[in-house]
């Protein structure tokens, strides 16, 4: 619009501002209109082409299917190795508390014989001794 011809026309001068009117040549800027008033014609496609662009969209959406294929095949994997690990640490956590009960119980039965054995050697004493004083006591009444 550099060149196009430009008129300015006051109309009114007043104390609140001032009015103007602007004329444009009609003639210097019709041939140099930036926009164009209808889009542009698409150029016609042949039908090899539009074959061709089929085709490559088909395996871009394979392309896409087998990667979101592949990813799920990998997450599933991913939580059976995780499901398999959890088993296989409860499987050690079980043989390890199975383990150490049996070491207590087997700890406990120890304790506990040893305890039968020491009140047994006790019981003998006092049953040697209470056979001595019936001796003794025997021997004194058979004196008398």
């Amino acid at each position: 619009m550099d060149n196009c011809d430009i008129m300015v026309k006051e109309l009114d001068k007043r104390a609140s501002g001032h009015a103007f009117e602007v004329i444009l040549s009609p003639t210097a800027c019709e041939g140099k209109c930036e926009f164009p008033l209808s889009p542009p014609k698409k150029k016609d496609l042949s039908l090899e082409e539009i074959k061709r662009k089929l085709e490559a969209a088909e395996e871009r959406r394979k392309s896409y299917e087998a990667s979101v294929l592949k990813h799920l095949a990998e997450k599933r994997e991913h939580e059976k190795e995780v499901l398999q690990k959890a088993v296989e640490e409860n499987n050690n956590f079980s043989k390890m508390a199975e383990e150490k009960l049996n070491q207590k119980m087997e700890a406990n039965k120890e304790n506990r014989n040893a305890r039968m054995a020491a009140l047994n050697e006790k019981f003998k004493e006092k049953d040697k001794k209470l056979e001595e004083v019936r001796k003794n006591k025997e021997t004194k009444e058979g004196e008398n």
